[in-house]
């Protein structure tokens, strides 16, 4: 029988900790609020857990096998974070709320196959919390369920920090800046996927 504490605990402390998800749901949470980030964090619920599995079942084999594609999947993912930089940066303030949108669920599902830190959790989390001679599919899947289980209420927190921002800072322009240094820390992840 496995041992779940150890995967919960693991899980907490990566998706409690700032991170490309994590920032971007600040940001929508004080540009947007709750309700309209609710896809934003769903698809980050179900992206994550998916991505785990698929690694999980064979896919990190294929980045193995044929290294040009996680080469592409990197540059199309520091393309990608750059362009979400500029749209956290652009989220709200005086002039960008009228134009600028939340994530929808698939865009988000979808960032996880480009986000640093997810591929770091699950490269981390799937060889350190299965076993040899195990029933490594069992295991697999406790991993994705916990991961599962977790995502959601992070996700609230930090669509929460967003929101409670927003009452704080009432004025546009310290919005702005807010937005723009939440824009920048997406951006600065882009580094992450070189390292």
């Amino acid at each position: 029988m496995m041992d779940v504490l150890p995967i919960i605990l693991f899980t907490l402390a990566n998706s409690l900790t700032p991170g490309p998800n994590n920032i971007m749901l600040t940001a929508s949470g004080a540009a947007f609020g709750y309700r309209k980030t609710v896809p934003h964090m769903l698809g980050i619920t179900a992206g994550f857990p998916l991505m785990t599995l698929a690694v999980g079942l064979g896919l990190g084999e294929v980045f193995i096998r044929y290294p040009f594609l996680h080469e592409a999947l990197k540059w199309a993912g520091a393309a990608y974070l750059l362009y979400l930089a500029w749209r956290v940066a652009n989220s709200g303030g005086a002039d960008g709320a009228a134009t600028a949108k939340p994530l929808t669920f698939t865009e988000a599902a979808l960032f996880q196959w480009v986000n640093p830190k997810a591929w770091t959790m699950v490269l981390s989390a799937v060889p350190a919390f299965t076993t040899v001679g195990g029933d490594y599919h069992a295991e697999l899947l406790t991993i994705t369920a916990v991961f599962a289980a977790l995502c959601l209420p992070s996700a609230s927190l930090w669509c929460g920090f967003g929101m409670a921002i927003r009452r704080l800072i009432q004025d546009p322009a310290t919005l702005r800046i807010v937005n723009y240094v939440l824009g920048a820390g997406v951006a600065f992840s882009v580094i992450l996927l070189f390292i």
